[in-house]
């Protein structure tokens, strides 16, 4: 639960928290992927149809994606908790909404309708799709659960 110290209104502030924790779970999660699956198991690049050169350009661009996602999900932080108090329950729902959300649309949209890239090659993809959308619900699941669990306390839900 909030409570103001400034002029702001409180629902602004549950928002941004939960904006600001969905940026870093989105930057996280992209880096994650980007460090074991990119550049330690080298098991695709961000764009693979093109020359290596190409994909290692293109996992440059996913990481500056990332880093200004965290970036700014810090800035958000620091301005929330600078003029209110906050719940680090929604924080982290955020947190892992964010991070579900961008596996679930890496596996689905980068993976299956754009093809921009598999998460493997030359091997039978199905485990590996349903473990990396497992994955995504899973974060997804446990976000929403935080959320759930957070937004019954608030005082006034109506528009959060």
């Amino acid at each position: 639960m909030f409570i103001m110290k400034g002029k702001k209104s409180s629902v602004s502030a549950r928002r941004k928290i939960m904006t600001s924790g969905v940026l870093i779970g989105i930057g996280v999660m992209a880096l994650v992927d980007e460090i074991i699956f990119h550049q330690l198991l080298q098991w695709h690049h961000f764009f693979d149809f093109d020359t290596t050169q190409f994909g290692i350009f293109s996992d440059g661009l996913l990481n500056s994606f990332a880093l200004f996602a965290i970036v700014a999900g810090i800035f958000l932080f620091a301005h929330v908790v600078r003029i209110h108090t906050y719940s680090t329950v929604r924080w982290a729902a955020g947190l892992f909404l964010g991070m579900g959300a961008f596996q679930l649309f890496d596996g689905i949209v980068s993976h299956k309708v754009l093809r921009i890239h598999q998460i493997r090659y030359n091997v039978d993809l199905l485990p590996y799709d349903i473990a990396w959308i497992s994955s995504a619900i899973l974060l997804l699941a446990i976000g929403g659960f935080l959320w759930y669990r957070v937004r019954k306390n608030d005082p006034a839900v109506q528009g959060d």
